[in-house]
């Protein structure tokens, strides 16, 4: 790696008087909060679509484009790493993205260009856990009551009420003990899923499996760059500087010990998922497996109390998800709305706090129940939210603080993760929107059905 040149000074935002840094973003965890935070961002149950998105790119295919998401990811989030850890040797520690980019890219535009990806990546992904949550309720509900009158707008109704409960949490550091818990059920709900795949496949009227890919060659390419799209959108978190902020000072070198307890999760999860539900289901894979083990028409395919617990599992942890994915927009409320002067826990800033973040969740909620289509918003976010920030931006931010020579491997290997995620995101952007619009010929506003 090259060394980096020293920087042009950087007059840092006083962060005394800023209430997103001192209330939302406290500087206090270990490294281990940090994977427990980055763990929470990406292993969640849209680990549940992975088989769903094998569907569009078949056994080879899928399992080299898995692959190339964990890697690129990996090395992209080490080189943002690097790159904030430099700024902090520097003095200038960045605890926001867009400030990170702003500084860095020396452009104003792109502090505001940030906030507009992070606050659609932020915005997806809330209505995404609340439509799945509600989903997750409903399955429940189904079994329990398979002739009950409530419908899947209701069940998002009442997870959205828990949400805007739970919102009130006043800093990130504080969900520390919770993501620990998400980290545990994420590997919880990912055993009980695969064991109940490897039971649906053995039994003695299995599935039947067909791999096949679309016969249309058009549909077949916009197939393959949705699933695409959703592996961006799975592997990706686009908060990562906003998690770094969350470690005590000196933060360098804690961000990468979180990296590999993070990925270790995910090699564990994402594979066994994958491979588990693509092989039992083929190209009949739904957007959330649990779907596929529990047929509308039919019994379950696995033993109810696995199905059972696992749909209470993947419901805890997308409270937690939704938490995380909220702290960007939190911060950014509070920078604005709250006075640092006056506490935390004090009158004039807890009444903001409350209706701020109370509106923020219902707005989530309306949409995840008006718009119910979760394995289309997975890809719509991915092409256009994660894909910039998390597979070109840190690329550009390393170049750009490293200055590595353009002789050098690094610099073209970055060059080369631009070019071909830049087009794979215009692409995958235009495939998941195309999607999203035949697919809302399907249902009406606020369906019972969460179309695949």
């Amino acid at each position: 790696m090259a060394k980096p040149p020293s920087p042009e000074p950087f007059l840092e935002t006083r962060r005394e008087t800023d209430a997103g840094a001192v209330f939302v973003l406290q500087s206090k965890g270990q490294w281990w909060h940090a994977g427990f935070h980055l763990t929470t961002a990406i292993v969640g149950p849209t680990i549940l679509t992975l088989p769903y998105a094998f569907r569009g790119l078949g056994w080879g295919s899928g399992f080299l484009c898995l692959t190339i998401m964990g890697l690129v990811t990996f090395y992209s989030y080490y080189l943002m790493s690097m790159v904030l850890d430099h700024c902090e040797r520097e003095g200038r520690r960045h605890i926001r993205f867009r400030e990170l980019a702003a500084d860095v890219l020396g452009s104003g535009w792109m502090y505001y260009f940030v906030i507009f990806i992070q606050t659609a990546i932020n915005t997806g992904v809330g209505i995404g856990a609340i439509l799945l949550s509600g989903e997750c309720l409903k399955i429940m509900y189904s079994e329990l009551s398979p002739n009950g009158s409530l419908k899947l707008y209701h069940f998002i109704a009442m997870v959205t009420v828990v949400m805007i409960v739970i919102s009130q949490l006043p800093t990130f550091h504080s969900l520390r003990h919770i993501n620990f818990v998400s980290l545990l059920l994420s590997l919880g709900y990912s055993f009980l899923v695969v064991g109940a795949c490897v039971y649906a496949g053995a039994s003695k009227n299995p599935p039947a499996r067909d791999y096949s890919l679309e016969s249309s060659t058009s549909t077949r390419l916009f197939s393959a760059f949705t699933s695409i799209s959703i592996f961006a959108a799975i592997f990706g978190n686009g908060i990562l500087p906003e998690i770094q902020a969350t470690l005590a000072p000196p933060a360098t070198g804690k961000m990468v010990k979180g990296l590999v307890m993070c990925y270790t999760v995910i090699f564990i999860t994402f594979y066994s998922t994958a491979v588990s539900g693509y092989w039992v289901f083929g190209n009949k894979s739904s957007s959330n497996i649990l779907n596929s083990l529990m047929p509308d028409e039919g019994p379950s395919l696995a033993p109810t109390w696995v199905l059972g617990l696992t749909v209470i599992f993947v419901l805890l942890q997308l409270l937690a998800i939704g938490l995380v994915y909220s702290q960007v927009a939190y911060e950014i409320m509070e920078q604005k709305s709250a006075d640092v002067k006056q506490g935390m826990f004090s009158k004039r800033n807890l009444i903001p706090r409350i209706i701020l973040r109370s509106l923020y969740m219902a707005l989530c909620g309306f949409f995840a129940a008006m718009l119910p289509f979760f394995g289309d918003i997975s890809g719509v976010v991915g092409a256009v939210g994660f894909i910039p920030l998390d597979f070109i931006l840190p690329m550009l931010l390393y170049n750009k603080t490293y200055k590595p020579a353009k002789s050098t491997f690094t610099y073209w290997m970055n060059i080369s993760i631009i070019i071909v995620f830049t087009g794979a995101g215009l692409l995958g952007t235009f495939s998941s929107v195309r999607k999203l619009v035949l697919d809302a010929n399907q249902f009406k506003l606020f369906s019972d059905d969460v179309v695949d």
